[in-house]
């Protein structure tokens, strides 16, 4: 089910070739269709997303704004469980999002001068959720909270219809409690386009947020530049360290959660004890023939998933940062003594206890976090990715003519001569007898 290599500074890293090779390919014929979808959104509006929700969900959507009305009653058809669930979370990843907020400043100088930066809320956010079987209410947590936290002005949700043409409760739910303003019906590239160019009824956003499928993911890459957009998500990753006092149940458990995302999900093993990586296979076994993604999961493992025997955690670490995983466990004795060393992880989860399911859901950092060794220089989505800043500067005229020659010289030393005369016109005038 899954291979098992042992370190010798070369086969681990033919894995790592096979593994980016995943990410590479580039279906044309997706981009084709996806711009083709685009293209007829920006020109038809309402019209088009309707025949295309109708085409894709088997959905005839003529109004597909839900009030705030619909979006209470429908909540009220969640499981009162799971409602309360989501309220808990909802609780953590705002706690943990508050302490990301930034605020605007200034300082002065003995001059007169004064610089500062200016930060603030984008006006309008969309949010992409998927609906039907597949769906998230963890990411509308996970995107409207720090959105909210962050001064955003109106988040806007899509969403497509479940099969029976009506939005999935639980995802109503999360969108009241996650303080969403506003949710329409419909999915797929022409929900994406509608928040990028804006329709009769769907007012156009300043960033598109959310997972979805290739389509949607091909969609936001296709419109960056129209609208800011998160990220471009690839398969799901987990990558383990562990050493000899983890537990092969637990290990091999955690593993399978993120194998059962995709068949392009990659699951990774890292540890320094070979009888460990042996019954992590046993158990691997033994525990996928219970579960529901079976198929899904075997093949995962089969075509992505490694368990890496290397000589010592030390070495495991730095295998750990060449790959820069989405998620990370540290599942060894004294997992607090590594935290300076993981540079390179979209989350880090430390000790046997922290399992990445408690990032998805509930312990209140994000979840939507950089994939396909992205996080060498990428960061999870945050208050940060909701605002923008402005700088501003105020000088004195003696401030300024203080300056004057430096600028003057640098303007120059870049051939830019009108930015120089910008500053000589200045000069010349306020120093005149």
């Amino acid at each position: 089910m899954i291979k098992k290599v042992i370190a010798d500074g070369k086969a681990e890293y033919t894995f790592i070739s096979q593994l980016k090779a995943r990410c590479e390919n580039n279906d044309k014929n997706v981009t084709e269709i996806v711009s083709g979808i685009l293209e007829n959104v920006k020109a038809n509006g309402d019209k088009a997303v309707e025949e295309y929700t109708l085409k894709f969900d088997g959905s005839k959507i003529e109004n597909p704004e839900i009030t705030r009305e619909q979006l209470k009653e429908y909540a009220k058809e969640c499981d009162p469980e799971v409602f309360r669930s989501l309220e808990k979370a909802q609780k953590n990843i705002e706690d943990f999002h508050k302490r990301q907020l930034q605020q605007s400043w200034l300082t002065t100088k003995n001059n007169g001068v004064i610089l500062g930066q200016r930060i603030r809320g984008l006006k309008r956010v969309g949010i992409y959720v998927p609906g039907g079987t597949a769906s998230y209410p963890s990411s509308v947590l996970m995107n409207a909270v720090p959105a909210k936290i962050a001064g955003v002005e109106e988040i806007i949700m899509v969403t497509p219809p479940m099969k029976n043409g009506k939005p999935n409760p639980v995802i109503m739910a999360a969108a009241l409690i996650g303080g969403v303003d506003r949710v329409f019906l419909m999915g797929g590239a022409q929900a994406v386009g509608a928040l990028a160019y804006g329709t009769e009824t769907v007012p156009k956003v300043d960033k598109i947020v959310g997972p979805g499928n290739i389509f949607v993911a091909t969609a936001k890459k296709l419109l960056f530049g129209t609208v800011d957009i998160d990220m471009i998500a690839g398969p799901s990753e987990i990558l383990i360290v562990a050493d000899k006092t983890a537990k092969a149940e637990y290990l091999s458990a955690d593993l399978m959660s993120q194998a059962e995302h995709d068949v392009l999900a990659s699951a990774i093993l890292l540890t320094d004890s070979e009888s460990l990586a042996d019954e992590v296979i046993k158990e691997l076994e033994k525990q996928s023939a219970t579960l529901s993604r079976k198929e899904i999961i075997e093949k995962s493992l089969n075509d992505y998933g490694v368990i890496i025997v290397c000589r010592n955690i030390s070495e495991a670490v730095d295998f750990a940062n060449i790959l820069a995983p989405e998620h990370l466990e540290m599942c060894v004795e004294n997992p607090m003594e590594y935290i300076g060393r993981m540079d390179n992880a979209g989350s880090v989860f430390l000790g046997n206890y922290s399992p990445e399911p408690l990032g998805d859901y509930f312990a209140g950092p994000n979840h939507v976090l950089p994939t396909s060794g992205t996080a060498r220089f990428f960061s999870p989505l945050s208050v940060d990715s909701f605002v923008k800043k402005s700088s501003f500067i105020y000088y004195t005229k003696n401030a300024l003519l203080d300056d004057a020659d430096d600028i003057i010289r640098l303007a120059n030393a870049e051939g830019l001569t009108a930015h120089a005369n910008s500053i000589i016109v200045r000069k010349q005038n306020e120093t005149k007898d």
